[in-house]
């Protein structure tokens, strides 16, 4: 059985009177109780919301849990916790505040470089007060350990901003366009028609083809670029579907003076984002490319709405990141890339901006995979199918692929040896990705049949 000491008083000091209650409960309690409120609000009545929603729920649930350990020490106890009053206060203002003023990417990375240094200074104060109103025991500890978070969490959060803020001074290659309010980055390279246009999938960027871009580019016109909330790209007021998409990419297009018909080049699901813009461009697709495209008939209609909430679990993430968490992976866990696209790639995708990409186009995916099946037909145009198969071919998953190669009458369905990642991210993987890609290509050039395999 744990025994708890009188707290440290300060010298001439009057000792404490008898407690009345168990303090330690009364602590694992009131932590317990701010855990869970803010469980229940970022998961259950907030699941899905953007950043600001889910960090500022979550900020009020933290702040009940104070005040309670405030209030019950106060009544129960001879060791009143007054000082819980005002971490409990601080972020319930915060909280308020985020929910009301629902700021952005950009606020929100601006206060990066005012919170941190006001929670670590929080941290401390706190950290004195425990030391001097509360007994040495089961409840000082935990407390403490919980102090330690908070001070953790403000060296991650400082360490996050200084990381954004040396992302975004980086030189970006290619240009940026205004395509309607916002700016769009393009990255192309090399000359020779037909121009390729590569479409990166899910929370992923324009240096995700690192390993494909240079060599295509050696052949022919190749351009990656960033969707609106990825890379370099500035956010959209839009919602993040596929005619939005589609749309941007077309005016991005035309403000370049990147002349078409284009090579649709997708991966995972940029390959639904390439089928909605054939679909809604036709006269400006030459040939298509899906590597490991995901399947958008995996949904009967599209969804009503493009805005909708994504997975609770993915809606913590933008906030998490915020933390300064992703920076503790190395970066061979987020990409196998040369260098410099592994570390701009490992930038973006560990980061908030990076998650919130994901968090927003994953809430949009039903409508993105309803839009891309009104492409029920490419005709004769080139088209490859390009299928990760790893050691063991999955047999459901060839057979959607399989639908999609049945879209033109002139196309090639391949099985590559890698995984879904290694087309991009891995040499052999990429290999046979540059393979397909300069298939079609010559199948366009020359008028010819694309080559089986």
């Amino acid at each position: 059985m744990v025994t708890e000491t009188a707290p440290t008083l300060p010298p001439g000091s009057a000792p404490l009177p008898p407690r009345r209650g168990p303090i330690r409960w009364i602590v694992a309690t009131s932590l317990g109780v701010g855990l869970a409120a803010a469980l229940v609000l970022v998961l259950v009545l907030f699941a899905g919301a953007r950043e600001h929603v889910i960090t500022g729920s979550a900020l009020l649930g933290f702040a009940l849990g104070w005040a309670v350990l405030a209030v019950l020490s106060i009544r129960l106890t001879t060791q009143p916790q007054r000082w819980a009053f005002v971490p409990a206060a601080g972020m319930a203002a915060t909280g308020l505040g985020l929910l009301v003023l629902a700021p952005g990417d950009g606020g929100l990375t601006a206060a990066g470089w005012v919170w941190p240094a006001v929670l670590l200074a929080l941290a401390v104060w706190m950290g004195v007060r425990i030391r001097r109103d509360l007994a040495a025991g089961c409840g000082r500890r935990l407390l403490f350990a919980v102090v330690a978070v908070m001070a953790l969490a403000a060296v991650g959060g400082m360490a996050e901003t200084v990381a954004i803020a040396g992302h975004r001074s980086s030189v970006a290659p290619g240009q940026s366009y205004d395509v309607g309010g916002y700016r769009l980055h393009l990255d192309c390279t090399g000359t020779g028609s037909p121009t390729v246009v590569l479409q990166g999938g899910l929370g992923s960027m324009s240096s995700s083809w690192a390993r494909i871009a240079p060599a295509v580019g050696r052949t022919t016109r190749v351009c990656a670029y960033d969707r609106a909330g990825q890379g370099w790209s500035d956010d959209s007021p839009h919602a993040p579907d596929g005619l939005q998409a589609a749309a941007d990419l077309h005016t991005l297009l035309d403000r370049a003076g990147e002349d078409g018909p284009y090579v649709l080049v997708g991966h995972s699901t940029g390959g639904s984002y390439a089928m909605t813009y054939a679909a809604r461009h036709p006269q400006q697709v030459a040939g298509v490319v899906l590597l490991d495209g995901s399947d958008p008939y995996q949904v009967t209609a599209a969804s009503t709405s493009a805005d909708a909430n994504a997975p609770a679990e993915l809606a913590l993430l933008p906030s998490l990141a915020r933390l300064g968490i992703g920076q503790l992976v190395p970066a061979a866990v987020w990409s196998s890339l040369p260098e410099p696209a592994a570390g701009q790639v490992q930038a973006f995708t560990t980061g908030p901006r990076g998650w919130r990409n994901v968090r927003d186009e994953s809430a949009a995916m039903p409508a993105l995979f309803g839009q891309a099946q009104a492409l029920t037909t490419l005709g004769s145009t080139p088209l490859v199918v390009l299928t990760a198969a790893g050691p063991h071919v999955d047999l459901r998953w060839s057979a959607v692929q399989e639908r999609m190669a049945a879209l033109s009458t002139n196309s090639s369905h391949r099985h590559a040896d890698a995984t879904h990642n290694a087309l991009l991210d891995e040499e052999h993987g990429a290999q046979a990705s540059r393979q397909a890609i300069e298939d079609v290509v010559r199948a366009v050039r020359t008028g010819t049949p694309v080559e089986p395999t």
